[in-house]
């Protein structure tokens, strides 16, 4: 007997995938297209169990779409620019371009043992000058479609990386890298007008039918639709040009309940008394931090004064105080709003720190009663107004807000006005290790862009990163240049594209990566959309909202057909793969924390334990739990703590290394693990037990396939039928579980029919097609073993290649009847009998079942009940 052997099957199966060009991506009119793409990752230099689930599931889809005759698109990538290659050059010496293209070769050579189905002629990264350089053309086509500009903007800037923060990169207010804190600075910035197409991208969420409602409404949420007033007050002591300050409010009920009014920081009127040194100081303090309505949200509310009021639309004779509040952002509505502390709390914790007048407009019963914090229902709820524009009226929010807006257009002193909380989304980035942005700065001429003739500009690779800041900068002979509109000296823009951009358009240059152009329309209109997008639920927001932005510039640019401008039809947020973390304390009390590798876990009675391998620990599976303890008493004082699984972590340790699976075990087991232990979308634990199941399983079916290779070609079985039935009824669960993603479901299925086909008595060519058709079942998520397996009992050609197997329809509708035996509570067994059978008849089948007896050993049955179709309890 044969041993299954993954070492010796898996790099010889992955050869000849190679040598047959298997995954190769061909345009072929005369089949269907499927497109299947798992997010890019990042070149950090090493794979992990996240990757490895991520890949698996889009691989599963890629070989089952491929055997059921679909022309696959399966293409692999690296999401190469970023500031962790210029930090890894400021730490360790060396250059962005060596790290990262070394870190790809790495990963490649880690992922390539996986045995993916990915067409890696396509392959590119988002460093690739060929790759930038069509970015490029894009941005000069994109302004001149009117979709680029440029503005001066407040942005995240730490004083010490010298570099403007996305938002993601500012931590308690402090610099992601640096630690410094971080200024809120005004630059002039590059940006994209993604705003022009707010609407449209809400409302398209509606036709994603495919999508996570909960990705839809992050997106939702994110573009922020609104219906409000737009007003201005009258200014008193401002000074001129400002007589008056215009407001935007969602929630102009509660006009009625304000108490002071506040500008931004950033605000003109702000700036204009900025020469007062007590405004300068306080401005320079209100400006720390991040610039995002999250991270102002929780910073201490601060303000000042300004001795300014306002006059209330509503009462000539009523004043507000205006002040100056961090907690205001310049880039939504006006920069200016009305404070009303009832309901809103940013404004209660604002009015109570600064002893600011609180009335209620409206409460839930009708009372006028002093509040302990806002009270902030739902627009939907109906609430008691005391001070609404109506009288004294129950009503919804949303009425309430609607009889404001048309009080205030009744009155001529406001008009409602729909807004967006999508802003324009900012591109500029001043760091080396991005794309250049062509643009040419010339003393005649302006800001030109680059002639694409000149395209790509390309990064130069003789840069110091000895001094913060962006080398570029500091590079004469790269930064200076001609004007390519009058041929004058000029300076090129030193800024280079924010990272987001990179990602935002490469699933549209896998259609054709080698174009002389970004796209190329005829491949464009084949392969576009994405059939199926796999990736993490943290990039609901951004990638996926500016990847929908961008579809929409390039259709209106010419590198997309009108069909793809919503570029994904159907999108898939996986879980985490997570891990327990070990813990041990140093002798000052600092956590130390150990890779799984390095630990002993196992279990006395049901409590788990873990020990640092020792040279006198030696393999503990045979001991009694009595051995155990003495064991532990030798290796005291190595004890760990185990703390509950959480998402694997290089800092916590709590990592699997693929390359280690896959060198004890293999690739399919890892593979199978990974797709069978939960549900996709939901988190999945990596135990080092689970993964011994797994290949124990896999051998299993090897030696039941080596078992089947040596029966008899005439041997002659009684079960040729039920061993039909079965085997269409596993093609049918199978397929249904991997079209549905639900891909546990499938493996569950699959569990079943090999032990259906180890226990079934039918004829060698019977048991051949049965064992042959759970190889091609199982070669999505086990491409190697299945390609053994079919090599081994006589398939045709690979069994990558060979077509996915049809139920029979008429063997799915079967007269019988799978029944599961619970003993006590616990299925000890199941019988197959015709549905139309007594229940007598039934029960004693049940009893005389092999397994039913081997657990009763002889116990006398208190009761068996029958359940017709469902389930057979037996109780003892």
């Amino acid at each position: 007997m044969s041993r299954y052997d993954p070492s010796v099957i898996e790099p010889q199966w992955q050869d000849a995938w190679d040598k047959a060009g298997a995954f190769t991506a061909r345009r072929d009119p005369l089949k269907p297209k499927y497109y299947v793409l798992e997010m890019f990752p990042y070149p950090s230099g090493r794979i992990h169990m996240g990757h490895v689930r991520n890949y698996t599931m889009g691989d599963v889809v890629a070989r089952t779409k491929l055997a059921q005759g679909y022309s696959v698109l399966h293409p692999m990538g690296w999401d190469a620019f970023g500031m962790p290659a210029e930090n890894a050059a400021m730490e360790r010496g060396g250059h962005p371009k060596d790290w990262t293209y070394g870190n790809i070769a790495d990963m490649k050579a880690q992922m390539k043992p996986l045995g993916l189905s990915i067409d890696w002629s396509r392959e590119l990264a988002t460093c690739d000058p060929e790759y930038y350089g069509q970015q490029q053309a894009m941005f000069i086509d994109m302004m001149e479609a009117g979709l680029v500009y440029r503005k001066a903007a407040v942005v995240n800037w730490d004083p010490v990386d010298m570099t403007v923060l996305a938002n993601e990169q500012v931590i308690d207010g402090k610099g992601w890298r640096s630690g410094a804190a971080v200024e809120r600075r005004e630059l002039t910035q590059w940006f994209f007008k993604i705003s022009d197409y707010s609407e449209e991208l809400l409302g398209a969420l509606d036709g994603l039918t495919n999508w996570p409602e909960k990705v839809r409404l992050m997106q939702a949420n994110w573009i922020g639709k609104s219906r409000g007033l737009q007003f201005a007050f009258g200014t008193v002591g401002a000074p001129g040009g400002f007589e008056k300050l215009e407001v935007y409010t969602t929630r102009p009920d509660t006009l009625m309940g304000a108490s002071f009014a506040a500008i931004s920081p950033d605000h003109p009127l702000a700036k204009v008394l900025e020469a007062d040194p007590k405004v300068a100081a306080f401005l320079a303090e209100a400006r720390k931090g991040g610039t995002t309505a999250e991270a102002l949200e929780t910073a201490e509310k601060i303000g000042l004064d300004t001795g300014i009021r306002v006059k209330h639309p509503l009462d000539p004779a009523w004043e507000l105080p205006v002040w100056i509040a961090n907690f205001i952002l310049m880039d939504y509505g006006t920069g200016a709003i009305f404070g009303c502390p009832a309901h809103d709390q940013r404004d209660f914790d604002f009015a109570t720190k600064y002893a600011l007048p609180i009335k209620p407009v409206f409460t839930a019963d009708g009372s006028d009663s002093p509040l302990t914090e806002a009270f902030v229902p739902m627009k939907s709820e109906k609430v008691h107004y005391i001070r609404g524009f109506a009288g004294e009226k129950v009503q919804t929010g949303d009425d309430g807000v609607a009889t404001a807006i048309a009080h205030a257009e009744a009155n001529g002193y406001g008009k409602g006005v729909t807004k967006f909380r999508l802003r324009d989304w900012g591109v500029s980035r001043q760091r080396y290790w991005g794309c250049p942005i062509p643009v040419i700065h010339c003393v005649t001429c302006g800001v030109v862009p680059e002639a694409k003739a000149n395209l790509p500009v390309e990064l130069p690779y003789d840069v110091s990163f000895d001094v913060p800041g962006n080398p570029l900068d500091r590079h004469p002979t790269w930064r200076d240049c001609t004007c390519p509109k009058c041929g004058a000296k000029a300076r090129r823009e030193t800024d280079t594209m924010d990272t987001f951009v990179d990602s935002s358009w490469y699933y549209a240059r896998f259609t054709a990566p080698r174009a002389t152009t970004p796209t190329v329309l005829e491949d464009a209109e084949y392969w576009m959309n994405v059939d199926q997008y796999i990736g993490g639920i943290e990039h609901a927001i951004l990638h996926l909202l500016y990847s929908r932005f961008f579809a929409r510039a390039m259709h209106k640019t010419g590198h997309l057909p009108q069909k793809a401008i919503e570029p994904f039809n159907a999108l898939f947020t996986q879980g985490m793969v997570t891990h327990e973390i070990y813990r041990s304390m140093d002798a000052q009390g600092r956590p130390v924390y150990h890779l799984p590798e390095d630990v002993l876990r196992f279990n006395i009675g049901n409590e788990p334990v873990a020990f640092l391998r020792a040279d006198h620990v030696t393999d503990l599976s045979e001991l009694s739990e009595d051995q155990l303890r003495a064991k532990l008493e030798e290796a005291a004082g190595t004890a760990i703590e185990i703390i509950p699984s959480a998402k694997m972590s290089k800092s916590k340790k709590n990592v699997v290394d693929p390359m280690n699976i896959i060198a004890a075990f293999g690739a399919d087991t890892a593979r199978w693990f990974v797709m069978s232990d939960s549900p996709p979308e939901r988190d999945v634990e990596w135990t080092s037990s689970g993964a011994e199941a797994a290949f124990k399983h896999l051998s299993r079916v090897w030696a039941l396939c080596d078992r089947i290779g040596q029966m008899p070609a005439d041997h002659k079985g009684e079960g040729d039928e039920a061993l039909a039935r079965a085997t269409a009824r596993a093609i049918d669960e199978v397929t249904k579980g991997i079209e549905g993603f639900a891909f546990n479901k499938a493996i569950a299925a699959l569990y079943a029919f090999n032990n259906t086909i180890a226990k079934a008595n039918a004829s060698t060519p019977v048991m051949k097609d049965a064992i042959r058709t759970l190889a091609k079942l199982m070669s999505p998520m086990t491409p190697h073993l299945a390609e053994d397996i079919w090599n081994h009992q006589g398939g045709t050609g690979l069994c990558a290649q060979a077509p996915w197997p049809k139920a029979d329809p008429a063997l799915l509708v079967d007269d019988t009847v799978t029944l599961p035996i619970q003993i006590n509570g616990k299925r000890r067994a199941e019988i197959s009998v015709p549905k139309d059978m007594p229940a007598a008849e039934v029960e004693k089948l049940a009893l005389a079942d092999e397994d039913v007896v081997r657990f009763l050993a002889g116990q006398p049955v208190k009761k068996i009940i029958v359940v017709p179709g469902r389930i057979i309890n037996v109780v003892v």
